[in-house]
């Protein structure tokens, strides 16, 4: 899954906690939830203070629901339950802890979750033989 496939199909499952995320679709949200940050940091330069920190909290707000749902889908993604979210909240090991996951193939066969997010991609561009 490319960069653009992945932002859109997250802003698509905007609030859709159900299902799988891979690792590239976890991972190319992420880059663009910062991205987006730096483009509002760099506006700072040109707009008034009060100006870019009202956007920053609205593009903060507004990508809070995509980030939660795409993290909870890469969870479910190797397996593990969204709640194992709340692990953040034990220092150091619960961050570490979840980096693993979150860095870790997903499970190839499907789980109690849903089927595999790559297999669909895989098999959707696979030449017929012939």
């Amino acid at each position: 899954m490319g960069f653009q496939d992945a932002v859109s199909n997250c802003l698509r499952n905007y609030a859709s906690f159900s299902g799988r995320a891979s690792r590239s679709e976890f991972w190319f949200f992420f880059l663009f939830s910062i991205l987006i940050q730096i483009v509002i940091s760099v506006l700072g330069v040109v707009l008034p203070d009060v100006l870019v920190g009202l956007l920053g909290i609205a593009v903060s707000l507004a990508l809070l629901l995509p980030s939660l749902a795409v993290t909870v889908r890469r969870l479910h993604d190797v397996g593990r339950s969204g709640w194992w979210m709340l692990i953040a909240l034990v220092p150091l090991l619960g961050i570490v802890l979840l980096l693993v996951w979150y860095c870790t193939r997903g499970e190839p066969q499907p789980n109690r979750f849903g089927p595999n997010p790559l297999a669909a991609s895989v098999l959707g561009t696979m030449q017929p033989a012939g």
